[in-house]
C-alpha cells in the first residue's frame, strides 16, 4: 500500500513556481476572453484556461458542439492575440521560471 506525506513549504512553493512561473495574462481580441500564458519560444506557448474563459470563447463553443467527446486544441482567434501581445511588448519569450 502507498502512503503519501504531506509536501513541505519548500515543495508547495517550488510547484508553485513551475506551474506559475512567467504566466501572464492575454485577452483575446476578439471574444475577450482572459487565459494565462507563457510563452517559452516562438513554437512552444502554455496556455492556462479556466471555466469563465472556456465558457466565453466562440471558437471552443463551436468546435465543442461538432464533437463533444472532443477537446478542442486551440482558438486560432487567441493564438493571434497572443502574437500580439508578444509583439507588442506585453508577453515575454523565453525566460526560466521565477
Amino acid at each position: 500500500m502507498t502512503s503519501f506525506a504531506p509536501l513541505s513549504e519548500e515543495t508547495h512553493e517550488d510547484r508553485r513556481r513551475y506551474l506559475e512561473g512567467h504566466l501572464a495574462e492575454v485577452s483575446c481580441l476578439d471574444c475577450l476572453a482572459r487565459v494565462r500564458v507563457h510563452k517559452q519560444s516562438e513554437f512552444h506557448t502554455s496556455i492556462q484556461w479556466d471555466a469563465q474563459s472556456s465558457a466565453h470563447c466562440a471558437e471552443l463553443a463551436r468546435a465543442r458542439a461538432e464533437n463533444p467527446h472532443r477537446v478542442p486544441a486551440a482558438c486560432g482567434r487567441l493564438s493571434a492575440s497572443i502574437r500580439t501581445a508578444v509583439r507588442e511588448g506585453r508577453l515575454e519569450i523565453g525566460g526560466t521560471v521565477d
